[in-house]
């Protein structure tokens, strides 16, 4: 443990794939957290795998492999495939999902034929453009931070002045609209960021993999909590953990590629959120399942018990476990609630098959009475 922190922090190849894969998984969770709320989760997804004919086209436009050429032409190639997504919903009876699945399949089939037809060129300037593919978070170095970073801090800064505005959009637009704001502005605004985001993590995770740095830190972190603040701060701490945590690992063995390893990484912070989150895991759903069960059991017999009470002189005439199943919906259950309320010292038993309430028996069964009448 020692030595991974001590490489963490001195080693320069190691520190640098972290910070950069940290930087983007903290963007990705803060923008992926709209596109959860907005059920446009596949929107990362086919903007990552468009980007792909741009990369290539710039390539074979420059000749230049330089990274900011290449995302020029990849966040330039996004930008027209959500633009089109837009227009086949806006003026055909195409279905969004139907129109994001029909534009990602062209542009990625298209991405993929200009990728083959350059890598079978015979010079060798081609070589390294189908690493955007899967990434190469290895290759990061200082002037990639900057640029990351850069864009990291701007993203963050307006989501942060237009919070307000991004909050309406994702949870009410057309009262948005109603108080004089541009839903449709504030629309593009939040692609825009989007897509330069997912550009840029093209070369740490790839095109294949980019969707999962947008979706899975924002799905983890809906499981926490029901407040747009707390989801927007746990999804970018989650993007960093994997980030951070993907770096670390792939560097602690030979031959594991970066970007997989932080999805890998990613899809066990979801798994742990969806089992353990106290409000929505299914863990403590179990749980709490159990217990209402148990208690709604208790209080069937409690008040079973009770009714039986009031047609005798008093709480404290015994009552035969047959006439008591013969009342509960769920018999087979009811012995075994019987020793239960016996052990909470509200029924005891006076004789063999015979049950009857105590005081403080009688005290709780009136209470539960009382609290479902008022309910009704």
């Amino acid at each position: 443990m020692n030595a991974l922190l001590h490489d963490l922090l001195f080693d320069y190849t190691l520190r640098t794939v972290a910070l950069g894969s940290a930087m983007l998984g903290a963007t990705s969770g803060v923008l992926g957290s709209y596109a959860v709320l907005r059920r446009q989760s596949l929107l990362g997804d086919a903007v990552a795998h468009t980007a792909l004919p741009g990369l290539v086209l710039a390539f074979m436009l420059t000749g230049s492999k330089a990274p900011w050429v290449l995302l020029l032409g990849a966040a330039l190639a996004g930008g027209s495939a959500t633009f089109l997504i837009g227009a086949v919903t806006s003026s055909t009876r195409i279905k969004y999902d139907s129109a994001l699945g029909l534009v990602l399949s062209v542009f990625f089939g298209f991405g993929l034929v200009l990728l083959t037809f350059v890598q079978k060129q015979p010079h060798a300037q081609q070589a390294g453009l189908d690493k955007f593919l899967f990434g190469q978070a290895s290759a990061l170095v200082g002037r990639d931070l900057i640029m990351t970073g850069t864009a990291g801090v701007a993203v963050i800064a307006l989501v942060i002045l237009f919070w307000k505005e991004l909050k309406l959009l994702s949870f009410d637009p057309a009262f948005g609209t109603s108080l004089g704001y541009s839903m449709r502005a504030v629309d593009f605004l939040l692609t825009l960021l989007l897509v330069l985001t997912i550009v840029l993590g093209l070369q740490t995770v790839g095109v294949v993999l980019m969707s999962a740095m947008v979706v899975m830190p924002a799905v983890a972190a809906r499981q926490w909590t029901d407040r747009l603040g707390h989801m927007v701060l746990i999804s970018a701490l989650i993007g960093v953990l994997a980030g951070v945590g993907g770096a670390v690992l792939s560097s602690s063995f030979s031959r594991l590629p970066t970007g997989p390893t932080i999805v890998v990484c990613l899809f066990l912070l979801v798994l742990v959120s969806l089992l353990f989150a106290p409000q929505r895991g299914l863990v403590f759903n179990w749980i709490r399942g159990r217990v209402n069960r148990r208690r709604l059991r208790v209080h069937a017999v409690l008040l079973d018990l009770y009714e039986l009470s009031t047609q005798h002189p008093g709480p404290e005439h015994p009552h035969a476990s047959a006439v008591i199943r013969a009342m509960n919906p769920a018999p087979e259950s009811v012995a075994v609630t019987l020793f239960d309320l016996t052990a909470r010292g509200w029924v005891e038993r006076p004789a063999k098959d015979l049950w009857s309430l105590t005081p403080a028996g009688t005290a709780e069964a009136r209470r539960v009475s009382q609290s479902l009448e008022s309910r009704r």
